[in-house]
């Protein structure tokens, strides 16, 4: 999918790990001085690619942000795997006040309905039911969390429940639930299932199938929205974090305590859209490693998706590429092999992580010595004596 802003930089000859700025001309944001108004506590919107702030109010203040903690507790469930894996759900768990997804005592589920059930009804139950199954107690579980948080860079955030009801010290800042809904959009299912209207899941004592239908209407509202979660609670007020694409362009947003979230989410889109532009750079293939054993003392590597594409502020040097190789190869290496990587990052915050894959095949080199006659065999013996 093409991102707003298109980047393709030039990469010289490189041996083992290079670093290097992108130092060319680029189009960046024109932010107008006449910022929208939104009636929110905290609101921020950002770049989908760098994370950049597009749109702030008081992004970094520690606010309770009810249900959209479910983000969280969904992801580290995707990333456990085996989602289809059947299992009965912890009776004690899922008793719990609030929205719910249905389940009872004796029901049998798997992880992946419990994430479609914290996703459109935020069902708390299956929140609990998710933490017990991973962690074994809500108070392990809140431990994982919050270890995920410090590893993405959350600073302002502090987990106690994985459904999001009022914990003392639970709380995120916006930019905080932003960083982690732009993580969270890098699962392939977690978008897949935020995105849906409703969806129908199995699960039950026998499992049958039923539909789950989601909270969030702004899916219907704006065009090019496809996720991600709503939250109320009286302390936390109406809360919402969502993602949209339009002409390529992804971007994120997070309300906190904003009675007024729906409008405001489209009102901030329509600023952020009309603020980015598109700008292209190249690669240039020309990315060598010492190669050890083949018919060729180099080894050309290439990255399948060119131009590479990122999004940006106003300043390309906070752009950096990294080409992550081993310092030697060793023959043979088949065309299209990966052979190492190129991480691209914007302020230290990892943007693209791409293949480097050989251009062509690579073989082992074979030393052949010629076959010699008999009778040379016996002239080299007489030469000998």
């Amino acid at each position: 999918m093409k991102r707003f802003l298109t980047l393709i930089f030039s990469v010289c000859s490189i041996f083992s790990v290079v670093s290097m700025n992108l130092n060319s001309e680029i189009f960046f944001y024109a932010f107008a001085d006449d910022k929208p108004s939104v009636s929110a506590k905290a609101a921020v919107l950002i770049s989908a690619d760098t994370g950049e702030m597009i749109y702030s109010l008081n992004a970094s203040t520690k606010l309770p942000m009810a249900s959209t903690t479910k983000i969280m507790t969904t992801l580290l469930c995707l990333e456990s795997g085996n989602l289809d894996e059947e299992f009965v759900v912890d009776s004690e768990a899922i008793k719990v006040e609030g929205s719910s997804m249905g389940l009872v005592e004796g029901d049998i589920v798997t992880k992946y309905a419990l994430c479609c059930g914290m996703l459109l009804p935020s069902g708390n139950d299956a929140a609990n039911a998710t933490a017990v199954k991973l962690a074994g107690s809500l108070e392990n579980f809140a431990v994982m969390m919050n270890e995920k948080a410090k590893e993405l860079g959350m600073s302002k955030s502090y987990f106690v429940t994985p459904s999001g009801l009022e914990g003392t010290g639970h709380g995120s800042s916006a930019y905080d639930m932003a960083i982690l809904a732009r993580e969270a959009l890098k699962n392939e299912i977690f978008k897949e299932i935020c995105s849906q209207q409703s969806i129908q899941v199995k699960f039950g004592n026998p499992p049958y199938e039923r539909w789950l239908k989601n909270t969030n209407k702004l899916l219907s509202m704006y065009d090019g929205v496809y996720g991600v979660k709503t939250g109320f609670t009286d302390e936390a007020g109406r809360c919402l974090v969502s993602a949209c694409e339009r002409d390529g362009k992804e971007l994120i947003c997070v309300t906190l305590n904003d009675r007024d979230d729906w409008n405001d989410h489209m009102i901030l889109y329509d600023y952020g859209f009309s603020q980015v532009s598109d700008y292209e750079y190249k690669i240039d293939d020309e990315i060598y490693v010492n190669l050890a054993g083949g018919f060729e003392d180099k080894i050309k590597l290439c990255c399948p998706e060119n131009p590479v594409i990122c999004t940006a502020e106003n300043n390309p040097d906070f752009f950096k590429c990294k080409i992550k190789t081993s310092p030697f190869l060793y023959a043979p290496i088949m065309e299209g092999e990966q052979c190492g990587e190129i991480v691209i990052t914007y302020k230290g915050r990892e943007v693209r992580s791409l293949p480097l894959c050989a251009d062509k095949d690579y073989n082992i080199y074979v030393k052949t010595e010629k076959k010699k006659s008999k009778m040379e065999k016996i002239k080299s013996i007489f030469n000998k004596n």
